[in-house]
């Protein structure tokens, strides 16, 4: 399956001022696939490490973390030759190996032609270890999301269907209502499947909806081991508490997250901690509220008001065990459920591409704009709709407020524009 993270790696490969790669991101995103294709078709040579599979490998780092001890032991450890420029070397699962991370800044000062890339799932988690020593300013950084919109279509073999949705974007012109239907199908279906390489798989392979939800329940379940593996004892039961409240509370109608939902009487000095190995490991996002719009937004946010959303829309679907037809179909059941779970799926869409968002709230919630990026130098106001509804009070409030170079409304309607108002079909956020 095509990623997008392949074309950076190419970049990265040909940069001259590559410096050892640290790509990091939540388990099953496709970080090991992404970077084995990788090297096999660009380099003569992959020398692969897996700490996770090879706990004697650490002992190997024990000897030292000069490039000059490491590679003949690597060398040999592998069976392979360690050529600068010609061979990849990957060290996977490196959050479990302190000193292999820390190597990487040596890497960088005395042997920069040598290319390697260091994988790991729970690094922001580990980078808080008190004997961490992180090479800062030694490592290039990137962090890989589950498969975007835009991904899923192509795995599933509707590249001109890609080509039709971007045109249609730029000219804000409708689709043909066939195409813009068969779109909405396929928004339907990611929902539901999510961004997993391997749901994706079975999507295309077997589009057997029970073997998809199978393999979501084994990631979540590799999720909740993590959280016993790699917490403090004492916060792992609070972790729990708080992983579960956030798919619970993006049912309701407003979406922020409140501690007290937590459980009865929570406050934030006792689940912050939980919140934050949750963000740390990247199974799940933050979006802050802002009140006054104004750059840089990161000053005008309230650190008190957040939403949280979930990594993957169908480990979302997954975890609240909604029948793959009740989506496929919008069954009215869903009602009190569609609005958080299209949220969630448009802030997927934002974080694959890059932005760091926002949301807006007037002073006494009279309006409120589900997400504020900023796009060509101008915040750019989203406003998302899980149906039809054309009416948008609190997107008119922004504009009457802050004159934006233009607006997004998100929903199922085709493309369309009315004054500085863009609308925008739901499969189409990845063109943003």
């Amino acid at each position: 399956m095509d990623r997008k993270i392949t074309a950076f790696l190419h970049d990265w490969k040909n940069s001259p001022a590559r410096k050892p790669l640290i790509l990091q991101g939540a388990r099953q995103v496709g970080k090991t696939y992404s970077i084995l294709e990788f090297g096999r078709s660009c380099y003569d040579n992959v020398a692969y490490f897996n700490f996770e599979n090879d706990p004697a490998l650490t002992k190997t780092f024990e000897e030292g973390i000069s490039p000059t001890t490491l590679l003949p032991l690597l060398a040999n450890h592998s069976g392979q030759s360690i050529i600068p420029g010609r061979t990849l070397i990957i060290f996977d699962e490196v959050q479990l190996c302190e000193r292999a991370v820390t190597s990487l800044k040596y890497f960088c000062e005395e042997t920069p032609q040598h290319h390697i890339i260091a994988a790991g799932s729970l690094l922001g988690i580990a980078v808080n270890r008190a004997a961490y020593s992180f090479p800062v300013g030694k490592v290039d950084i990137r962090t890989m999301f589950p498969m975007d919109m835009e991904e899923f279509f192509l795995a599933m073999g509707h590249g001109d269907l890609v080509h039709s949705i971007r045109e249609h974007f730029d000219s804000c012109v409708p689709l043909p209502h066939i195409i813009h239907e068969t779109a909405m199908r396929m928004y339907r279906q990611y929902l539901v499947v999510g961004g997993m390489p391997e749901c994706v798989r079975l999507a295309k392979e077997t589009g057997d909806f029970l073997l998809i939800r199978n393999a979501q329940k084994n990631i979540l379940t590799g999720y909740l081991d993590d959280m016993s593996k790699y917490n403090q004892s004492g916060e792992i039961k609070k972790t729990h508490l708080a992983y579960d409240s956030i798919t619970t509370q993006l049912s309701k109608r407003n979406t922020r997250f409140l501690y007290k939902l937590v459980k009865k009487g929570g406050r934030a000095a006792e689940f912050e901690n939980a919140i934050e190995w949750l963000l740390l490991s990247g199974i799940v996002n933050q979006v802050f509220r802002v009140e006054h719009v104004m750059k840089p937004l990161e000053n005008y946010k309230d650190i008190e008001a957040f939403k949280i959303y979930v990594s993957d829309c169908g480990l979302l679907c997954a975890k609240k065990d909604i029948p793959a037809d009740d989506v496929l179909f919008m069954n009215s059941d869903l009602n009190d459920f569609k609005g958080g779970m299209t949220e969630n799926y448009v802030n997927t869409q934002l974080t694959a591409s890059g932005h760091s968002m926002f949301y807006w709230e007037a002073s006494g919630g009279t309006a409120e704009i589900d997400f504020i990026i900023q796009r060509g130098g101008s915040l750019i106001p989203i406003e998302v709709k899980s149906s039809d509804n054309t009416r948008s009070k609190s997107l008119q409030a922004y504009i009457n407020r802050y004159h934006p170079d233009y607006a997004v409304k998100l929903s199922v309607n085709n493309f369309m524009q009315e004054g500085v108002k863009r609308f925008i079909p739901l499969y189409a956020a990845f063109c943003l």
